[in-house]
């Protein structure tokens, strides 16, 4: 049995926001009260895109006619897992707990 990092992408829609640095603290606020008490352990932070015509990387949030999709980065630690695939369902499964009706896929699977 292994120790996993496991990163998970979720996507958070926002309705009467005035910019996007308001739709981004609103949406890590939001997750953040959502995981404490019970899986207040998970890292949240904003997703990061790669531009298909540069190559640069940019913010995965947009903000139109004053609603907002907010794409959030959250990590976990899974301990004792049987495999990469298994930590993915582990992780999906505990912040999916706390966070219902939240999209979530698993972006990616490191041994710790």
């Amino acid at each position: 049995m292994t120790d996993y990092l496991v990163t998970l992408e979720s996507a958070w829609v926002l309705k009467d926001v005035a910019s996007l640095d308001d739709a981004i603290g609103i949406a890590i606020s939001e997750a953040g009260k959502r995981l404490n008490p019970s899986a207040n352990f998970v890292e949240i932070e904003t997703g990061m895109a790669d531009c298909p015509y540069c190559g640069n990387e940019l913010e995965s949030s947009i903000v139109v006619a004053d609603t907002a999709l907010v794409g959030l980065i959250l990590e976990i630690k899974v301990f004792r897992a049987e495999s990469e695939e298994h930590a993915g369902r582990i992780a999906k499964s505990v912040v999916g707990r706390a966070l219902r009706d939240i999209p979530l896929k698993v972006q990616d699977v490191h041994p710790l």
